[in-house]
C-alpha cells in the first residue's frame, strides 16, 4: 500500500482516538477538545509512527530525485 495513505490514515486514527477519549474523560467545550486531541495525537504520531513517516519521506527523496525525462 502506498505509504502516504498508510501515514495519513494512521494520523486520523490517533486524531479520533485522541478526541475520543479526551471526550471520555469529560472535556466538553469543542475548542479545547479539538485542540487538546490534536495535540496529543501530533505527540503520539511523533513517537509511535516514526517507521511511517520516514518511508514517506524515503519515497518521496526518490520522486523528487528521478531525472526528468527529456522531450526531444
Amino acid at each position: 500500500m502506498h505509504p502516504v495513505l498508510v501515514y495519513t490514515a494512521s494520523r486520523i486514527g490517533l486524531f479520533v482516538i485522541a478526541f475520543g477519549v479526551l471526550w471520555l474523560t469529560g472535556l466538553q467545550h469543542p475548542l479545547l477538545l479539538i485542540g487538546g486531541a490534536f495535540l496529543v495525537s501530533g505527540f503520539a504520531s511523533f513517537v509511535l509512527l516514526s517507521k511511517q513517516r520516514d518511508a514517506v519521506s524515503a519515497r518521496l527523496s526518490n520522486k523528487l530525485d528521478r531525472p526528468k525525462p527529456q522531450d526531444d
